[in-house]
């Protein structure tokens, strides 16, 4: 794991140059639905906070078997799964197909695309063996592509182009040749280490945070949680007044940006004074000009910070038992199968 956060510019670049060629023959979408889980629904939330203020078109995440209700002939269904193999996403990728949606898929193979171009749906194949959420980069380039040839958006490429170039610094100066003094995520890692990581994002940060939490689970084997101004501020901070000695269980991680509103700095700096003496407080600055190189940035970040803390913890990032575990057990409910099966059904039929 350590060596995609090393990398984490190349591999943007990668994506980059892999989905320079993509194409979409749809019109321009109503709304747009992003269908995915775990690593390959952060793409999707990363999109809709980053396309927030640049778009009138709706941008939603379904982490569900079954699209929304409103998914039509007129929404644009972007369905995620890095394996191809989630039993989610391709449930999402039949009811598409049911709702006679606009469709393009994203994957490293599998059943997912193997059902897509026998059914003639358009579809991109990125680098197979990654571990999902390391493949982030690959995920989420083609959605800012795909959304860009849709119209939705527009002047992607400049912020794309400093994004990479800030990848790289911030890649360089959290290495792991650098020892813990100058390099901030190993600072982080060490100084959380041995309790839970609260994380707190806002606006473009929102979903960054989530991507935190996620790696700590994953990355780190640590519980973690995430949450987000203003909406904390309505009710997590309230959940700290008696938290007594269960405070010392936690570290909060709250993003900010030299760029934040002056409410959002207000609801920040008070929140911090609301916050119990037990519990550990940290900052984490993001770094760039434009929205995508801050986002990008800090996710790597949060990335390198999360590997650290396994290694901390002595345990190995990579595997992730309990989620291969449970992937076992619910195989046998069939539901996968049923699924596969009704794919092939449509396939005979076309």
């Amino acid at each position: 794991m350590l060596a995609f956060c090393v990398d984490t510019a190349a591999h943007y670049q990668e994506a980059a140059e892999i989905t320079e060629s993509v194409s979409l023959q749809y019109a321009k979408p109503e709304n747009v639905v992003v269908a995915g889980m775990g690593g390959s629904a952060i793409s999707g939330e990363l999109l809709k906070d980053w396309a927030r203020d640049k778009t009138q078109v709706p941008i939603e995440v379904s982490r569900d078997y079954m699209l929304p209700a409103y998914a039509n002939e007129r929404s644009l269904v972007l369905v995620m799964s890095y394996s191809g193999e989630t039993e989610e996403s391709l449930s999402s990728f039949l009811d598409a197909l049911k709702r006679r949606c606009m469709i393009f898929c994203v994957s490293s193979g599998g059943s997912l695309l193997e059902f897509a171009e026998k059914l003639g749906v358009p579809y991109l194949r990125v680098p197979s063996g990654i571990p999902p959420r390391a493949a982030l980069p690959y995920m989420f380039v083609p959605l800012l592509r795909l959304m860009e040839k849709a119209g939705i958006v527009s002047g992607v490429s400049g912020e794309f182009s400093e994004a990479v170039e800030l990848l790289a610094r911030v890649s360089g100066e959290n290495s792991p040749e650098l020892p813990v003094k100058g390099n901030f995520a190993k600072m982080l890692a060490s100084g959380i280490n041995g309790r839970a990581p609260v994380v707190y994002g806002f606006g473009v940060y929102r979903s960054v945070a989530q991507r935190f939490k996620q790696q700590f689970n994953e990355n780190s084997k640590v519980p973690s949680k995430w949450e987000f101004f203003s909406e904390l501020n309505h009710n997590e901070i309230v959940g700290w007044e008696k938290a007594g000695n269960l405070a010392e269980c936690f570290s909060i991680i709250i993003l900010r940006d030299k760029m934040e509103s002056d409410v959002i700095r207000s609801r920040i700096e008070t929140t911090k004074v609301l916050l119990p003496s037990g519990s550990k407080m940290f900052e984490v600055w993001g770094q760039g000009k434009c929205a995508l190189a801050r986002m990008l940035s800090t996710v790597c970040i949060g990335d390198f910070t999360s590997v650290y803390l396994a290694i901390l913890g002595g345990v190995d990032p990579t595997p992730v038992e309990n989620i291969n575990l449970l992937k076992e057990k619910t195989k046998l409910v069939g539901a996968k199968e049923r699924v596969k099966r009704e794919l092939a059904e449509l396939t005979g039929s076309r």
